[in-house]
C-alpha cells in the first residue's frame, strides 16, 4: 500500500495562546494565516541565516486541541525544544516533545485514510499526505514502502535534512525552501531573516540542491563527491534507483559543460533534472534567480 511509517521522524507541540505569533515571529514562512487542518515548510535559523532546524508545521483544528504541530527530524526533537524555549522569553506558550506519544506517516497515491491528523504535504503535490498520530497506531503502517516514499521524493526534486544537507550549513536558498513554500518574502521579521531577504534580492544562491540522473541506472555512495576534469562541482546527497539529489554549485556545472566535460560522481557519469517547479536558472539557461516580494 502507498503508505510508510516514518521513523525518523518527531512530533513537537506549540500551544497557548500566543503559539501564532511566537511561531510567526521566529521561522521562516507565514504561520499567521495557517488554516486548520494545514501545513506550511518552515525553518529555524541561525543569525546569519543558515538551518538548524526544519520542520512541516501543521495548524491542528480548535476541535482537535488546537496549537500546532511540528513535524521534524526526531533525532533533533529535544533540541529543536530548548531552541523554541529560548526565544520563548514572555510569550504564553507551551512547548513539549510528543515523539514517544506520537508518530509521522507518509501517504501518497489513493491512499488518504490514517488515525490522527491527516493533511497535504505543503511542499508539492507529489508527495502526497503526512499523517500526526497516535504511535502505536502510525507504526502499525511498517516500513515496507519507505523505500518508494524515498525514490518518489528523489525523483521529486525535494530534499531533506540529515540526508541532502547538513544541520547549521546550508542557506534556505539552496534546500530549495524558497522553490516550496519553505519562505515568505513578505511577512515581517524573523530569526536571520535579513540574510536570506538579500540572498533572494540580490540573486546569489549559487548553489542548489538539484535532482540528478546517473548514466546506467546505478547510484554512487551518498556523500560522493560531484566532479568534473579536476574541479569538485559538489556532493550527492540521498540516491535511490538511478536517481539523486546533489548540492551543486550551478555556476561551476555550467563552467564544467561549457568546456565540453561531463559530471561524475563515484565513477558514474550524471546529468541534471530541472524539477517543474525550479524558477531559478539551470545552466545553459541566461535568466538569474528571480527576487520575488
Amino acid at each position: 500500500m502507498p503508505r510508510t511509517f516514518l521513523p525518523d521522524r518527531g512530533v513537537v507541540r506549540v500551544t497557548g495562546e500566543d503559539a501564532r505569533s511566537f511561531l510567526d515571529g521566529i521561522v521562516t514562512s507565514a504561520v499567521a494565516d495557517l488554516a486548520p487542518g494545514t501545513a506550511r515548510w518552515a525553518a529555524l535559523l541561525t543569525p546569519q541565516g543558515k538551518i538548524l532546524f526544519d520542520f512541516l508545521v501543521l495548524a491542528v483544528p480548535e476541535g482537535d486541541g488546537g496549537g500546532y504541530l511540528l513535524d521534524a527530524p526526531r533525532a533533533l526533537t529535544h533540541d529543536l525544544v530548548k531552541r523554541l524555549a529560548f526565544y520563548k522569553l514572555r510569550a504564553k506558550v507551551i512547548i513539549a516533545d510528543e515523539s514517544e506519544a506520537l508518530a509521522v506517516a507518509a501517504l501518497w497515491g489513493d491512499e488518504t485514510a490514517a488515525p490522527g491528523q491527516v493533511y497535504e504535504d505543503p511542499r508539492l503535490t507529489a508527495l502526497g499526505r503526512r499523517a500526526i498520530g497516535p504511535r502505536a497506531d502510525i507504526e502499525a503502517f511498517g516500513e515496507a514502502a519507505l523505500a518508494d516514499y524515498h525514490a518518489m521524493r528523489i525523483a521529486a526534486g525535494v530534499p531533506e535534512g540529515g540526508k541532502d544537507f547538513t544541520y547549521g550549513e546550508a542557506f534556505p536558498h539552496e534546500v530549495l525552501m524558497d522553490q516550496l513554500g519553505g519562505v515568505s518574502f513578505d511577512k515581517g521579521c524573523y530569526v536571520g531573516q535579513e540574510v536570506v531577504s538579500r540572498m533572494q534580492h540580490r540573486g546569489t544562491a549559487r548553489t542548489r540542491i538539484v535532482p540528478v540522473v546517473f548514466t546506467g541506472g546505478f547510484v554512487p555512495e551518498d556523500g560522493a563527491a560531484v566532479v568534473a576534469g579536476e574541479k569538485t562541482l559538489g556532493h550527492v546527497g540521498s540516491c535511490a534507483r538511478g536517481r539523486g539529489l546533489a548540492m551543486l554549485r550551478l555556476d561551476r556545472v555550467a563552467d564544467a559543460l561549457a568546456a565540453g566535460l561531463t559530471p561524475t560522481a563515484g565513477g558514474l557519469a550524471l546529468t541534471l533534472e530541472k524539477p517543474g517547479f525550479a524558477t531559478f536558472a539551470f545552466p545553459g539557461e541566461s535568466a538569474p534567480d528571480p527576487a520575488r516580494g
